[in-house]
């Protein structure tokens, strides 16, 4: 029949329900059946069965999967993976060869000289302080040997054992004993407790502890003695760990004497006051240094070892002669405690040079021993101090008028009993009625009423031109730390002040400044700067160049020779201010002192200044008495201490005697 032949393939127009496979049922769709191994088909089975089993296999094939799915990756994805994996690897192996080249070529140098700098120690080699010394050569100030005693606390508890290695029992008995015997011999030679050292010993992890400071070489010298006898004290097994560095002393040989004017060093070995401390970069020098290899178990002897010298400091020579200035100080303080003072000031100069041959302050001070003066003693009163200088002022305003021509020595004035200046009055400092004296007179009288009348014909710009010419209100550049440039009024004073400082009141001084000014009439009208420093030398032997001290000409030889003559007045008036066999020229001051605390005047300061010989001055006395209460008339109280210091000074610089007699100049006149 037609209808069973429309498909082609087919072997019957109807499928036999034999022909289904089991693997077509609904419960088991999708998951195929085992089939037993070695299994064949079955006898018999219809041949239209394999064409119905074709299509259940393309049925197999397209019906959805629900088996676990394989965590193999395609082929394409691998290979990814694969390539991903090398280039970590490659970035990795990149940086492990660049970290080490660092590390065995860039940072081994950093390393090796980070442990090389370990292994290194390096030790400062202190410079010799400078020498200061007298003109003669006699030293004032000077450096000894010293040191500065220092413990390995480590290094004592093992008595130098190598801590490598076990320690034996003898080494066992020395460590137990050391740090006992070592407190022991620094008790004995440095003093102090020893629970103290046992205490520093025992520090934790310390290399390096200091014991004490400035320790003299011999006795140092002793400890290391001590410490070689050790256990035992045969030296057969030596203490260990006690170490000494330069640690120099200075020493003042004269103790106070020029004690103000030297200076002395603190606890560090700087300058702290005098010229000590003016010249400290010069003395000090600079220091050195020593680097070398060490290990725990003491330095390495074929290691590094570098030395940089030190550069010792300079020495000074002082223009001061030591045993003068010794004996200005004794005679100064007999006079401080006769004149019932708080403290004094002398000052000894070579008239021709400038030179401060001595300077002396009372209260004085010892440099070696400090802490035993007070604070405001430490200083030089002669240059830190100003004061109102009084009448010692009026040398300077005469000089002054003779060289304008106004005055002459027996030039006359009529001196009243007061004189209206400014507001008030001035008096003199005696009673008296009108007095008709020379300008000679108005000197050795020191009349204050008769300076105000002969410099009231000077312009008082002209006054101020010429103190400023002498020095004043100015520092006169010594070399002395502190030194104060005291006060001088501007130029357009007004009158009264004028008035004053005519006569040493409404201006201020310090010592040198008043001498050196005083001087320059002295020297014939020419003024030189005050110096207290000879020479310097460097450690090496060379001479170092020092300035040559600023002169110049104040007034004319001729005005300087009147000025000198009018204070030889002042000697000749009373025969008991004459030096025997010299004759000498002087003036008093007598000035109020002026009390910053009150903004007032209370006290006095009483002074003198005298030259020697008056016909060639070749020496010049300056003394000060601050705060007397036994009177204030510096001609009763500090002319006394003038003469006692020049007739020392003179024969010591073989000044010859005078020979010629002093001017008969008239002090009066009808």
């Amino acid at each position: 029949m037609a209808e069973h032949t429309g498909r082609s393939g087919s072997g019957s127009g109807k499928r036999p329900s034999s022909s289904r496979p089991a693997s077509s049922t609904r419960s088991g769709a999708g998951r195929p059946q085992p089939r037993a191994a070695g299994s064949v088909p079955r006898a018999g089975r219809p041949a239209a069965a394999a064409g119905s089993s074709s299509r259940a296999r393309a049925q197999h094939r397209t019906a959805p999967r629900r088996h676990r799915k394989s965590m193999r990756l395609p082929v394409g994805r691998t290979s990814v993976r694969i390539r991903v994996f090398m280039v970590t690897l490659a970035v990795l192996l990149s940086i492990a060869g660049v970290r080490a080249i660092q590390l065995q070529g860039i940072d081994a140098q950093a390393f090796a000289a980070e442990a090389a700098a370990q292994m290194q120690s390096t030790r400062d080699l202190p410079a010799t302080r400078g020498t200061i010394t007298d003109r003669n050569g006699v030293v004032l100030a000077a450096t000894e040997p010293a040191m500065i005693v220092s413990i390995d606390p480590d290094m004592i508890r093992t008595n130098g054992a190598d801590k490598r290695y076990a320690m034996s029992e003898k080494k066992q008995e020395e460590a137990a004993a050391a740090p006992s015997a070592v407190a022991d011999i620094l008790v004995k030679h440095l003093g102090g407790k020893k629970s103290a050292y046992l205490e520093l010993i025992n520090t934790p992890d310390s290399r390096y502890e200091i014991v004490q400071r400035k320790v003299p070489a011999a006795v140092f010298t002793a400890i290391q003695a001590d410490m070689k006898k050790g256990f035992g004290g045969d030296g057969s097994r030596p203490w260990k760990g006690v170490f000494g560095d330069s640690d120099p002393i200075r020493v003042y040989p004269n103790r106070s004497v020029a004690s103000s004017v030297v200076g002395f060093v603190n606890a560090d070995g700087e300058g702290a006051g005098g010229l000590e401390y003016a010249l400290q970069e010069e003395l000090d020098g600079t220091s050195g240094t020593m680097v070398y290899d060490w290990s725990t178990y003491g330095r390495i002897p074929l290691g590094t070892n570098i030395m940089t010298p030190a550069e010792d400091g300079t020495s000074y020579q002082l223009t001061i002669d030591s045993d003068l200035n010794w004996m200005a100080e004794q005679i100064l303080a007999e006079h401080v405690k006769q004149a019932g003072a708080s403290t004094g000031k002398a000052m000894v100069m070579n008239v021709k040079t400038g030179q401060v041959l001595a300077l002396a302050n009372n209260p004085g001070f010892d440099p070696a021993n400090t802490s035993r003066a007070d604070a405001e003693d430490l200083g030089n009163r002669s240059v830190t101090e100003a004061y109102e200088p009084g009448s010692v002022q009026k040398v300077l305003t005469m000089a002054a008028l003779a060289d304008q021509g106004l005055v002459t020595p027996t030039t006359r004035v009529k001196v009243p009993p007061r004189i209206a200046s400014g507001a008030g009055y001035v008096r003199d400092s005696f009673d008296h009625g009108d007095l008709q004296l020379t300008a000679s007179g108005v000197v050795a009288q020191s009349s204050n009423i008769g300076t105000i009348l002969l410099s009231r014909q000077m312009e008082k710009s002209t006054l101020a031109e010429y103190l400023s010419a002498f020095g004043l209100g100015a520092k006169t550049g010594v070399g002395l730390p502190g030194e104060t440039p005291g006060s001088l009024p501007a130029a357009d004073m007004a009158d009264y002040t004028r008035d004053q400082v005519s006569f040493g009141q409404a201006l201020s001084v310090n010592a040198v400044q008043m001498a050196a000014a005083v001087n320059a009439v002295a020297n014939g009208g020419v003024y030189v700067q005050p110096t207290i420093i000879a020479s310097a030398t460097r450690a090496d032997g060379e001479a170092v160049e020092l300035p040559e001290p600023v002169t110049r000409r104040v007034v004319s030889e001729e005005a300087a020779t009147m000025a000198l003559e009018m204070m030889e007045s002042v000697v000749t008036l009373n025969e008991n201010r004459a030096i025997p066999g010299y004759r000498t020229a002087g003036k008093s001051g007598t000035a109020q002192r002026y009390d910053p605390t009150c903004k007032c005047y209370n006290g006095f300061t009483a002074s003198f200044v005298g030259v020697a010989p008056a016909e060639d001055p070749q020496i010049l006395v300056y003394v000060v008495l601050d705060q007397p209460t036994n009177g204030n008339l510096g001609s009763r109280l500090a002319l006394p201490a003038v003469n006692d210091i020049l007739e020392l000074a003179l024969p010591r610089y073989n000044v010859a005697p005078s020979t010629t007699p002093a001017p008969e100049i008239p002090l009066t006149f009808d």
